[in-house]
């Protein structure tokens, strides 16, 4: 059984502290117990750091680095309506750069139906109706069906059972979950006790989601219902816009032609719509791109650059159990804050990712001829050495950037080269991103330390860790074994020392008696 595990009355007879004595003599072993404790801690402290760096690091690399690389981001197109009250307009990839005329004849309206206003049978007139009213109270004498023909056609019919001891709402939501067979929508039934009707609506709009209302000829299930001759009817219709004189129908007020998708809100006329490319929003998928980017280097920077922790040792238990908890957490802050300082893998993937942004490449202009250009042709760069802050001597500004007080006062080359020759943007940005992502795909590549999509070495993290268990286990086991052998001899000691004691009580006893 192990030291540990065993309680041990020692000293009881030589009074010495054999415990501190044995705690002295062993302080080799626990030290060695201690420190790779402590080093196995602090493995896992890498590990997560690395976990978290290396998540933010996929983030950029799946985000906007990836969306830059695709000739579809730079082809960002927008258009604008003179009557934003009659229409709304979504511009696709492949709308073309024109300006055009609308007209919104008519909207597309479902059909509705108002009842009449229902009334108590005699025996019930002193009962007011609500939803729990029965179809009996409201004259239905036998059990009848209420017809509903979608888009007028005879085939297409919503047969609904009433019978006499129904109430309203029963009848409504047999009405709601009736469907139609063509269509698969129905109509939406709702009864208003407030005014006393019930209101049918088709659940899509459209001339072919019309419904017509009948019943059985020989019952009064309509009356009841208020669904006779006292209906109100307005039917559906489709809607219809004329886009340079050619004319669209919709049944939901949205068309889709050439790109756009045009949704109508209003009938009117004279409407003109003007489609060009998007340079905002190109723009700022850039700006999105230089933004993620510096606070990946910055916080590279800010790990690789950290303060030397040398002085911070792991804390033992024991010497946590002297400090308060505040200072155990500002003392293991320090020692996680410089985890990753002059790491050598965090300088590689920093060192990689500054060197592709640093590229130049052969561009092509919108008329044909060619040139080199680098971030700065652009009005991108970094900051002189003095202006940049600490840890962001890698980030970069986008001159007339309106959120970069740095830079906000300069010309604004980026918006400009959008507006007068996009292909010369697009050009370099794609050969820009796709180079810097093949970078990082290098970087993050499987090999017999790291897994795919990692920039760590996490399987070597994983087996150093399964190693310090091992030696953490071996250690354990030889201190207990140095500390067994001194309470064996320490327990022998006292033994010898209870003999000897026994031995001269018996002496003196025997020369007292003879006296």
């Amino acid at each position: 059984m192990a030291a540990s595990s065993l309680i041990r009355m020692t000293g009881l007879t030589s009074g010495l502290d054999t415990e501190s004595m044995i705690t002295a003599l062993t302080s080799t072993y626990q030290t060695k117990v201690d420190t790779l404790t402590g080093e196995q801690k602090k493995l896992t402290w890498k590990q997560d750091k690395w976990k978290s760096l290396n998540k933010d690091i996929l983030s950029f690399y799946n985000g906007s680095l990836n969306t830059l690389k695709y000739s579809t981001a730079y082809s960002k197109k927008t258009t604008t309506a003179s009557n934003t009250s009659a229409v709304s307009v979504v511009t696709g990839d492949s709308a073309m750069n024109t300006t055009q005329t609308l007209s919104v004849d008519k909207l597309a309206k479902s059909a509705y139906a108002t009842g009449g206003k229902l009334a108590l049978s005699g025996t019930a007139s002193s009962t007011a109706i609500t939803s729990s009213t029965t179809m009996a109270d409201l004259g239905l004498t036998a059990d009848g069906t209420l017809k509903l023909t979608i888009g007028g056609s005879s085939s297409d019919t919503l047969s609904v059972d009433v019978a006499t001891t129904d109430t309203i709402s029963s009848v409504m939501s047999k009405i709601n979950s009736a469907k139609s067979s063509s269509t698969s929508t129905g109509v939406t039934a709702n009864f208003d006790a407030s005014n006393g009707r019930i209101y049918l609506s088709s659940q899509t709009a459209g001339t072919a989601a019309g419904f017509a209302i009948s019943g059985d000829s020989s019952s009064t299930v309509l009356s009841a219902l208020g669904l006779g001759s006292s209906v109100s009817y307005i039917a559906g219709q489709n809607g219809q816009i004329t886009l340079n004189g050619a004319a669209y129908t919709s049944t939901n007020n949205s068309y889709t032609v050439n790109g756009l998708t045009i949704t109508a809100t209003a009938e009117a006329s004279n409407i003109t719509l003007t489609t060009k490319n998007d340079t905002s929003g190109i723009y700022n998928s850039i700006k999105s791109f230089i933004s993620d980017y510096n606070k990946l280097v910055n916080q590279f920077s800010s790990l690789y650059n950290a303060d030397s922790a040398d002085k911070y040792t792991m804390l033992t238990d024991d010497q946590k159990d002297k400090m308060t908890d505040d200072e155990v957490t500002d003392w293991e802050n320090k020692i996680k804050g410089a985890l990753l300082r002059k790491d050598d893998t965090l300088g590689t993937v920093q060192d990689a990712m500054v060197q592709a942004m640093a590229k130049s490449f052969t561009v092509t202009a919108s008329d044909g001829t060619t040139s080199t250009a680098s971030l700065s042709t652009f009005g991108i760069s970094t900051l002189s050495y003095f202006e940049a802050e600490d840890n962001e001597r890698n980030a970069y500004h986008i001159d007339g950037n309106s959120d970069d007080s740095s830079t906000s006062g300069n010309t604004d080359l980026l918006g400009a080269a959008i507006s007068s020759d996009p292909s010369k943007v697009q050009d370099f940005f794609t050969q820009l991103t796709k180079n810097l992502y093949s970078s990082m795909s290098g970087l993050m590549k499987s090999t017999a330390y790291s897994s795919s999509y990692t920039v760590y070495e996490d399987k070597l993290m994983a087996s150093q860790y399964s190693a310090y268990t091992d030696q953490i286990s071996d250690a354990q086991s030889a201190l207990e074994e140095k500390q067994d052998f001194y309470y064996e001899k320490f327990a022998k000691m006292e033994t010898a020392l209870t003999k000897l004691n026994s031995s001269s009580s018996s002496l003196s006893s025997m020369l007292g008696s003879s006296s």
